[in-house]
């Protein structure tokens, strides 16, 4: 088989399932497609981390686009939360490169299959009235706390972002699972972007066939989810968003296996 077409259909199911990640769950697309990346195209881990991040900065665009047009963004919080995510990310990063390394790239994917499970199990049926009735200042000093939480979690692990970031919106701060979903691609359209230009700085420029491939792959799915979840009740959107992270666990679980 042609090396190209290889590409293209590795790529186009990577982007499948991180676009369903982003779109239904607000996921990071670095999940899923990093290690697909580096088992089915023998790519550097380095270079597949940056082609997956890239991938997220349009995928969440649109996503965060489609959630904002439908009432489901809460911006104000949101980029409170953005700016402690990145700083918190640069520290945690810093102190990671001071110690032993050790073995925690499975953070996200057992982050991702608990989660899931969780949405299953007890679906977060908070209303817009009661996640609106907590007073705006309480909620930004939450906002800033919990950014700092995410940031370093990200940066010391490497990982779980999205994942972190969907937890704390619906657990900790109280909201209904579509603004959390919204607010959350929101956030990673900025630290996806950040992300993906350091790597492309530190690591010149990626393969650019596989580059193209998962990004227009994720944004298509990506764009088919959101519009799908702001359209569906939330107790189905729950099952569907804990059905897609409990299958995207499972498959990234089983690439990391026989890698």
């Amino acid at each position: 088989m042609p090396e190209l077409l290889v590409k293209f259909i590795v790529c186009f199911i990577a982007g499948i399932g991180a676009g369903l990640g982003t779109g239904f769950a607000g996921m990071s697309a670095a999940a899923v497609i990093s290690p697909i990346l580096i088992t089915f195209l023998h790519m550097k881990p380095y270079m597949a981390v940056g082609i997956a991040l890239a991938s997220d900065v349009l995928a969440s665009a649109v996503s965060a686009y489609t959630y904002g047009k439908n009432k489901n963004l809460d911006v104000k919080n949101g980029l409170v939360m953005m700016i402690s995510v990145l700083c918190f990310t640069f520290i945690g990063s810093w102190i990671a490169s001071l110690i032993p390394q050790t073995a925690m790239g499975s953070f996200s994917v057992f982050m991702t299959l608990l989660l899931g499970i969780k949405f299953i199990i007890k679906p977060v049926m908070t209303t817009r009235e009661s996640m609106e009735a907590k007073g705006q200042k309480k909620r930004v000093v939450q906002s800033v706390l919990c950014g700092m939480a995410v940031g370093f979690i990200c940066g010391f692990v490497g990982a779980g972002g999205g994942m972190m970031m969907l937890l704390i919106l619906t657990s900790i701060l109280g909201y209904e699972l579509k603004t959390a979903v919204g607010t959350s691609v929101f956030i990673m359209t900025f630290t996806a972007f950040t992300g993906s230009i350091s790597h492309f700085a530190i690591d010149g420029v990626p393969d650019l066939w596989s580059l193209v491939f998962c990004v227009l792959s994720t944004l298509l799915w990506a764009r088919i989810a959101a519009l799908y979840a702001n359209k569906a009740a939330p107790e189905t959107l729950n099952r569907a968003t804990g059905v897609v992270l409990v299958i995207l666990g499972v498959v990234v679980l089983g690439v990391k296996f026989f890698s």
